[in-house]
Formats: C-alpha cells, structure tokens, sequence
C-alpha cells in the first residue's frame, strides 16, 4: 500500500491490530511457551482481525469466496503442516498445525481439508463469515478494473509470525486469503514449505509475504535459511539477496520477516510499505507500516 494512501486512522486500527497480535505471541514466550505455540497465537489473532488478510478479512476470489491458506513449521523437527483453499475452518493456523502434528501429511486441499477439520474437532463457518463490506468493495471495483489502495484494506497480503523461544527452537506461521479476485484454486506460496514458510533450527525462522508465485519460483523462504547455513550470509544479506536479487529481479515484490537463531531480527521488503511488529526478551517492541 502507498504511504501516501494511509490515513491517520487507518495507521492507529491496523497499530492495535499488529500490537495485539504480538502480545498474543509474546505472552505465551514469557510464560516459557515454545515457539510454535506463539507462532499459532499471533496468527491467529491476525485471522480473527478484520483489517489483515487472513481468516475473517480474506480478500474475495472472483466469484466472491474466500479461500484461504496455512502453514506452519517446526524447526527442531522440521515437521510441517499446511492447508490450501479451505473455505469453512475459521482459523485456518490451526488447521494446519493440527496437519502437522495429527497426520501423515504435510498439504492438505479444499474438501479433503474440511473433512480431517471436523475429524479434529475445529470450529467451521460459513463462508460468510470471512466476508467484509471492505472486501466485498474491493472486489467490485478490481472486476471494474479499478484501484483498490483506498479502500480500508489492501487488496492483498498475508499474515506470518516467527519466534525463537527459551529452549532455542525456532517455529515460523503463514495465513491468508491470496489476492483479491484470484481465479478460484489459485494457491500461493503461504501453505508452500520452503516459499512462504520455513524454520530450522540453529539457523533461522522465516515468513513471507508478497506476489506468491515470485516467493514460489524463488522458494524464497528456504533459499533465505541456505544462504545463512552454507554461504555463512547474516540473516539481513540473505533476506536482501533474496527481495531484490532475486524475487526483485523477476519483477516481483514483497516482503520477508526472520528471526535467526541468535534472536537476530530482520523485518525487510521491497514495497512502500510492510505491516510489522517486533518484540524482544526484553521487551522492546517495533511496531511499523512504511519505512
């Protein structure tokens, strides 16, 4: 989003919202949580936010749905779980972790999805629920072929939250809702291990957001975890390289959050504009939108 296209109110609500969800994730770290835990709760107090782009707030597909994805990763473990295309589970990070750590599988799709969901015991809704009037809006005026930038929420994004806890594990969480008026099926690099989503231990956590089918064609997130691991780049370069040599280079944009196994901090993007929010173990706290 422009900085010239977020107005004063708009900076405090989407303030509020990006310092609630990292409260959620911080408070689960101080009373000695693990990572994956936090991971899970801010992303999921992202979902339940209107504003972002995940859960309750999902952009449109072009006949007016939702269809949302989810991934989660555990770097001690490596163990995975992601979701694509679920249209009724209303906090799809949970679905994905349940992926992860109840099943065979790392991808679950569409029906399939919703099935192992209700296995599970997760709250499903209608469709519906994850419409907003702004959403609904945005999706009018991008099938006219008109901006959207000026309408409350960006017409696209992504939700992701990485955390290094006491026992040194790292865990990394992606959701959201694609792009506005996406061709239903369309599916992104946020359920994609090793695109949107990749953590390993000793080495770092990573989320992405942007263009998908850059992050994708890049495998962005791990190729950020590689760079540190076996070209012994710091945690900034490897981000850097990866937005501007690589995905910037295609012509993609976006953004990358990390955190390394040192409790280094890289919140990096090749946009106006990144929606952010850091914490430390002492409690000094980052919150921004632009740079």
């Amino acid at each position: 989003m422009p900085r010239a296209e977020i107005s004063g109110e708009m900076e405090a609500r989407y303030r509020a919202g990006l310092e609630r969800a990292l409260d959620s994730g911080a408070a689960v770290l101080e009373r000695g949580g693990s990572s994956l835990d936090a991971v899970t709760a801010a992303v999921r107090a992202l979902e339940d936010d209107p504003l972002f782009n995940a859960g309750r707030g999902a952009v449109l597909t072009r006949r007016g749905r939702a269809e949302l994805d989810a991934s989660i990763m555990n770097g001690r473990t490596l163990a995975a779980g992601a979701v694509a295309g679920i249209e009724h589970v209303r906090n799809p990070i949970e679905l994905a972790r349940r992926v992860m750590e109840k099943s065979r599988h790392v991808l679950l799709v569409g029906e399939g999805a919703e099935e192992f969901a209700l296995e599970e015991g997760l709250v499903l809704v209608p469709n519906e629920y994850f419409r907003t009037p702004e959403r609904e809006r945005a999706l009018q005026r991008a099938l006219h072929g008109e901006r959207t930038w000026e309408l409350v929420a960006p017409p696209h994004g992504t939700v992701g939250a990485v955390a290094l806890d006491e026992a040194g594990d790292l865990a990394a969480a992606t959701s959201t809702g694609g792009t506005t008026r996406k061709r239903p099926g369309r599916v992104g690099d946020s359920p994609i291990i090793g695109a949107g989503t990749y953590a390993k231990n000793g080495v770092c956590a990573v989320s992405a957001t942007g263009y998908g089918e850059y992050f994708i064609r890049t495998v962005a997130a791990y190729d950020v975890c590689a760079q540190m691991e076996y070209g012994r780049r710091s945690l900034a370069d490897a981000v850097s390289t990866v937005l501007r040599e690589k995905i910037g280079k295609l012509g993609g944009d976006g953004g990358i959050i990390a955190i390394g196994a040192d409790g280094t901090i890289v919140m990096d993007f090749n946009t106006e504009a990144m929606f952010r929010a850091a914490r430390d173990p002492r409690g000094q706290r980052e919150i921004a939108l632009c740079r």
